[in-house]
């Protein structure tokens, strides 16, 4: 092409235009002022919306919903670009986020939840029928389905305004007019892809803060939520989604803090912050693996920071924790397994009950680097209101719970260092029949052991564990049973002269304990109960604080036990 074409912007010309643009007007607007052919610098798919030039008022009383969705709107007939919130409150209900756009939230940028109910509605492509994952509503502040390419980033405020949906007194309406399911989220994303948000400070929700339905390439970053004024403030909700990224995230809320629902795969969480009343990573139903969570700190939470409900036709496989600290929780780790469904279904079109499905599979579950101190749950600090606490609250410790045909197997736990806070009784340690349900942690009651309970598992590794209660506690550190298959090297930990033994197994076979440590007296180091116990083997390690090394009780024989120590 020569180079006098008209079509071509010169050098010189170029800088010119360059040195003619203001901060304010962009590229955009330097075209213009020079008088250069608008196509001659093509800026769509990459131009600035602000919403106060589609008339927001930003005065944080009068609705700028509109507004907000006209910039919207109007970016993605350009092709995408960036939607600008500046600084000012901007009170806004139910906005659609579209493919193509960011949204950017200036650092004195408001987007406010309006107070009025009325003007929250549904995304009616967002199913609540036909899959329990999704019963919990689907209303959001800003919410997008079926699309790609879109941002939500800051460093601005969504606030949504959380304490107007809280009912003053049960069977009052909130001050908002809605109430349950009918609250928006934060943030309602429905099959979106490549789907990012960065940088933001999340406020008190009416809900959930993030909910994140089947979607795929999430990148979550630099994200702060805090939501402590509603009983289900809960942070992100994951459900059935693959291909997560979050890093960098803190989260204090009053509910689950990071829940993983559905069938969620390929999914990487690591350097974040996590304070919950209720608990920290859970998951529930459908399928999940191939996931890892690493390099947190997770403080004052209660419910369980790690708990995982298993049940028919669900399987959880392949999922590790590592390099976690845990300072003042309760649990604080909860698997179960149960062979019930604890929703029934439904009867079939001819009136025959449907076939339960097949037993749920927990498998390939790693706890590596773990660093905790188990405290008695106290107050949230922050919350708005109170909270009543179980018993099995106050006396926790880490539960494997399968029972029936309902197993777990391959379940690892390496360098594991755990302080409990003990008070244990010597009523709590004589519980045998502990009941048998794998909902809530705290359903079995409080648990016959201070720190490991563990029913039902098959190959059980412990490397490197070491238990230690702050108080007496009459409880054996660790109850084993009907155990199959299992390595404990290296542990160590408290027993009690006054409790019948340190170490309990009941009905368990092919266990080696070696390289074990007990730190303070103890009656006796282990007690093997039940007919069924074989094949243990108690090989090394240091039990010479025990006056009597292994006892028998319930029918145990004594040629179950092999010991060289």
């Amino acid at each position: 092409m020569h180079p006098d074409d008209s079509s071509i912007v010169s050098r010189r010309r170029w800088l010119g235009l360059v040195s003619t643009a203001s901060i304010t007007t962009g590229l955009l607007g330097a075209a213009k002022s020079s008088g250069a052919p608008a196509e001659s610098v093509n800026t769509l798919g990459a131009r600035v919306y602000n919403i106060r030039d589609f008339g927001a008022i930003g005065d944080g009383k009068t609705l700028d919903t509109v507004a907000l969705q006209s910039a919207i709107d109007a970016c993605v007939k350009d092709q995408g670009g960036t939607v600008l919130v500046p600084a000012g409150v901007f009170a806004i209900g139910t906005v659609e986020l579209k493919s193509n756009v960011t949204l950017r939230i200036a650092a004195q940028g408001k987007l406010l939840g309006t107070d009025d109910g009325s003007q929250y509605h549904a995304a009616e492509a967002i199913p609540l029928t036909g899959d329990s994952t999704l019963e919990d509503g689907n209303a959001g502040l800003i919410f997008a389905v079926n699309a790609e390419n879109i941002t939500i980033e800051g460093p601005g405020v969504i606030d949504g305004q959380g304490h107007q949906f809280l009912s003053p007194a049960k069977g009052v309406r909130p001050p908002a007019g809605i109430s349950g399911s009918h609250r928006p989220y934060h943030l309602l994303f429905y099959r979106c892809q490549n789907l990012t948000v960065r940088d933001i400070f999340l406020k008190d929700s009416a809900f959930h803060s993030v909910r994140i339905i089947q979607c795929r390439y999430v990148q979550l970053t630099g994200i702060h939520i805090h939501g402590r004024v509603i009983h289900n403030n809960d942070g992100f909700h994951f459900i059935s989604s693959q291909y997560v990224n979050m890093t960098s995230c803190n989260v204090e809320s009053q509910d689950d803090a990071c829940a993983l629902f559905g069938s969620c795969k390929f999914v990487m969480i690591s350097d974040c912050s996590f304070s919950t009343r209720w608990s920290v990573f859970r998951f529930g139903g459908g399928v999940a693996e191939n996931i890892t969570i690493s390099n947190c700190i997770i403080y004052e939470a209660f419910g369980c920071p790690i708990k995982m409900r298993c049940g028919p036709g669900s399987r959880f496989e392949n999922i590790s924790f590592s390099n976690l600290v845990m300072k003042d929780v309760t649990g604080p780790i909860s698997i179960g397994n149960s062979p019930h469904s604890r929703r029934r279904p439904a009867p079939a079109d001819s009136g025959a009950p449907v076939p339960p499905a097949a037993l749920g599979v927990v498998r390939g579950i790693s706890f590596h680097g773990i660093r905790a101190t188990v405290s008695k749950p106290i107050p949230l600090p922050g919350a708005s209101f109170t909270s009543a606490y179980k018993p099995g609250e106050i006396f926790s410790c880490i539960t494997l719970n399968g029972f029936d045909e309902a197993l777990l197997e391959n379940i690892s736990f390496d360098n594991v260092h755990v302080t409990f806070p003990g008070g244990g009784t010597a009523g709590h340690a004589a519980a045998r029949d502990v009941p048998k349900v794998a909902g809530e942690y705290y359903e079995i009651g409080v648990p016959p052991a201070y720190g490991m309970f563990a029913r039902n598992v098959r190959a059980l590794t412990l490397q490197n564990v070491r238990f230690e209660i702050a108080a007496s506690d009459l409880r054996p550190a660790i109850v084993l049973d009907h155990i199959s298959d299992a390595a404990v090297n290296g542990l160590s930990v408290q027993g009690d002269a006054a409790a019948e033994s340190a170490l309990r197994i009941i009905d368990s076979k092919d266990i080696l304990l070696s390289a074990v440590r007990l730190l303070t007296t103890a009656a006796a180091f282990l007690q093997v109960e039940g007919a069924a116990s074989d094949t243990v083997t108690l090989d090394g390690g240091d039990i010479s604080k025990a006056a009597t090394p292994v006892t028998f009780k319930n029918g145990a024989a004594q040629k179950a036990v092999k010991t060289r120590v």
